[in-house]
């Protein structure tokens, strides 16, 4: 009996020089432990983690080996990217374009085209699968802009205002309408690049455009083709960055199909930057096409414009269309071709 209790007794000291080893000679204590120590003292804690081993990785059973990572160096540069630099860039393109826009409206004014120079003749600037195009593109742009929009600001600025069980639902429809008309957009993109661009080459009267200042920044109107150096521009802005959209749109449809988390993510940083430079350039392309210009929405709209204002933006190619025919029969007046002057 003697020999067991000068057993029991080295044995609960051995476990105490433990205890103590592992703890760092602190005193760890627990009120709710009957033995005094705290079972949590010595377990290692997620930062320490991430400074000796770089990221956090466990195993796992499933067939996608990628979940057992739990966290790692550059999924927190994207988190920074994404709750940090993103909010500032979309805030100061988007909100930027608009600032600039309202102060051009409120200094230069509309950009009106004097009655006394309506002809009364029109001439078609577009044709039905051209505004067909266009309006398929822009259509899903706008939902694709605002849903994209909501993944970047909804939960700072709407969700407060709805709550987040609305904005819970209004996201995922929003998601649902992200993902399938980016397919529709898609296919605007190639139809615009197929039908314009042949017309959207620069050439020198775009340079001389651009040192007149486009006729916005004065009186006088420059030459210019069937479209000038400021919807060339628009132009190339919506084919290069509609097509970089698209790919990286599609890479994250089908995530990790052509790339590793790092690409993943490298994809959705060049997606949203992308995305909101793009929606501050339309912007621009939106208030020039509608409250910017007069007549400039007739365009998109009957695809029939007033001659003479064809003349006065697009001189160039009105010499065109009328040197295409000998009689002239691009000007049309009420539904019947008219002579051209």
């Amino acid at each position: 009996m003697h020999l067991i209790r000068i057993a029991l007794a080295a044995l609960m000291l051995s476990g105490g020089a433990v205890a103590y080893a592992q703890t760092g000679g602190a005193t760890a204590v627990s009120p709710g432990n009957p033995s005094g120590q705290n079972p949590t003292a010595a377990s290692v804690r997620e930062d320490q983690l991430l400074r000796e081993l770089n990221k956090l990785h466990g195993r796992v059973s499933i067939p996608d080996g990628k979940a057992a990572t739990l966290e790692q160096p550059q999924g927190r540069e994207w988190r920074e990217f994404r709750e940090g630099w993103l909010p500032w860039i979309g805030g100061i393109a988007v909100l930027g374009m608009l600032l600039a826009l309202a102060g051009f409206y409120f200094t230069r004014g509309r950009i009106r085209l004097e009655h006394s120079e309506e002809s009364g003749i029109k001439i078609q600037r577009f044709n039905v699968f051209e505004r067909f195009t266009h309006w398929l593109t822009a259509s899903c742009f706008i939902v694709l802009a605002l849903t994209g929009l909501n993944y970047i600001f909804g939960k700072r600025l709407l969700m407060p205002l709805i709550g987040p069980d609305a904005f819970a639902v209004l996201s995922q429809w929003g998601k649902y309408a992200h993902n399938f008309l980016a397919w529709p957009f898609m296919l605007g993109i190639l139809f615009m690049i197929a039908v314009w661009v042949k017309d959207n080459i620069p050439n020198r009267v775009d340079v001389a455009w651009i040192k007149a200042g486009g006729g916005f920044l004065g009186d006088a109107h420059p030459h210019a083709y069937r479209f000038n150096a400021g919807q060339k521009m628009i132009f190339w802005i919506v084919a290069i960055g509609g097509v970089l959209m698209s790919v990286t749109g599609v890479l994250m449809l089908f995530p990790f199909s052509a790339t590793d988390i790092t690409g993943m993510q490298l994809t959705q940083v060049v997606h949203a930057v992308i995305g909101v430079l793009f929606i501050a350039a339309i912007l621009a392309h939106i208030y020039i096409g509608s409250l910017g210009m007069e007549g400039a929405y007739d365009a998109m709209g009957s695809g029939k414009v007033d001659l003479a204002w064809a003349r006065v933006h697009h001189d160039l190619w009105v010499e065109q269309e009328q040197a295409k025919t000998a009689s002239g029969r691009q000007p049309v007046a009420a539904g019947r071709a008219v002579p051209a002057e």
